[in-house]
């Protein structure tokens, strides 16, 4: 059996599409914009074709049908420039490549915090909670520990 889906108003964590596993989503509660990233995502792998359906269809809610996903193309495996179900996927070299833009149809935007794949629990964890903050305007740089706003290791 699956596990219920659980939501609060900065924290989104539900089972997947497949079942397999949930989706590790963190986002600000709907409000005005404040800081850098709108939320935190953490995938299991850098293959954005397996990784985003999931993703996508927890988003539905906050920003409607997604149309386009921005990802800077050195941080994922190739991926093709849509997905067969989707959305357009756009990869650029200047994007941050701590962040992936999510761009649903009515306009509405999301930067997210992308944590590494091979990050351990904890510090996944909190920079999942940092970056779904509301009032949080840290760098992605600075959540994920290794800039100079990081918070020192607990």
């Amino acid at each position: 059996m699956s596990p219920a889906p659980t939501t609060s108003p900065s924290t989104t964590t539900v089972p997947p599409v497949d079942g397999s596993h949930s989706v590790r989503l963190r986002l600000k509660a709907a409000a005005p914009v404040s800081g850098y990233v709108d939320g935190g995502w953490w995938p299991r792998s850098r293959d954005l074709t397996a990784e985003l359906p999931p993703m996508i269809a927890e988003l539905g809610d906050r920003v409607g049908p997604v149309t386009r996903i921005s990802f800077h193309l050195g941080a994922w495996e190739p991926a093709p420039r849509r997905l067969p179900t989707g959305p357009r996927l756009e990869g650029f070299r200047t994007t941050d490549p701590r962040t992936l833009t999510v761009v649903g149809r009515s306009g509405a935007r999301l930067v997210l915090l992308v944590v590494p794949p091979p990050t351990d629990g904890p510090a996944a964890e909190a920079a999942l909670d940092a970056a779904a903050t509301a009032g949080d305007v840290r760098s992605p740089t600075d959540l994920l520990g290794d800039g100079p706003g990081a918070s020192p290791p607990s």
